[in-house]
C-alpha cells in the first residue's frame, strides 16, 4: 500500500555539542512534525547532524547529514496508530531528503505488524512525504 502527504515542523529545539571548526559542528535537535494527506498526525524525531558547513545568516547555504528516530502517531490511509522510523538523509543547499525504514515491531493500534520504507523530500517550505508499506 502507499500514502502520501506533506509534513511541517511545529517545534524545533537544536544544540550545538561539537563546534568542529568556524562553520562545521555537531548538534542534535528535537523536533515535532505535523503531518497532513492520506497521512496524518504528529511526530517526534530525535536527530543527530553533522553541519558540513553552516551559515546562521543564510539557512539557504547550510550543508548537513543527519540521522535519527521518528515516531508517528496518527492515521494512515484511515487506520489508526503509531510505528517508529528510522530516518537518514541530507539537507544542501535548501534540498532536503530523507530516506525512512519502518522498525520492525513497533507498530500500534490498527497499525500493529506494519513494515516498509519511506521518503521525503523538499525544495521549499512544504516537505512531500511518500510511504509504502504492508500491515500483516
Amino acid at each position: 500500500m502507499k500514502a502520501t502527504g506533506t509534513f511541517k515542523p511545529v517545534k524545533w529545539d537544536e544544540k550545538a555539542y561539537d563546534q568542529i571548526a568556524a562553520d562545521k559542528k555537531l548538534t542534535k535537535a528535537s523536533v515535532e512534525l505535523a503531518f497532513t494527506g492520506e497521512i496524518e498526525g504528529t511526530a517526534s524525531v530525535e536527530w543527530q547532524m553533522f553541519y558540513r558547513h553552516s551559515d546562521d545568516a543564510d539557512q539557504h547555504n547550510t550543508s548537513a547529514t543527519f540521522v535519527g528516530l521518528m515516531r508517528f502517531d496518527g492515521t494512515l490511509n484511515g487506520k489508526a496508530g503509531s510505528f517508529v522510523m528510522d530516518d537518514r538523509g541530507t539537507f544542501d543547499k535548501g534540498m532536503l531528503n530523507g530516506n525512512l525504514t519502518i522498525l520492525p515491531d513497533s507498530g500500534t493500534g490498527a497499525l500493529a505488524g506494519i513494515t516498509g520504507k519511506a521518503n521525503y523530500h523538499s525544495a521549499t517550505s512544504e516537505v512531500v512525504f511518500e510511504i509504502e508499506y504492508e500491515l500483516s
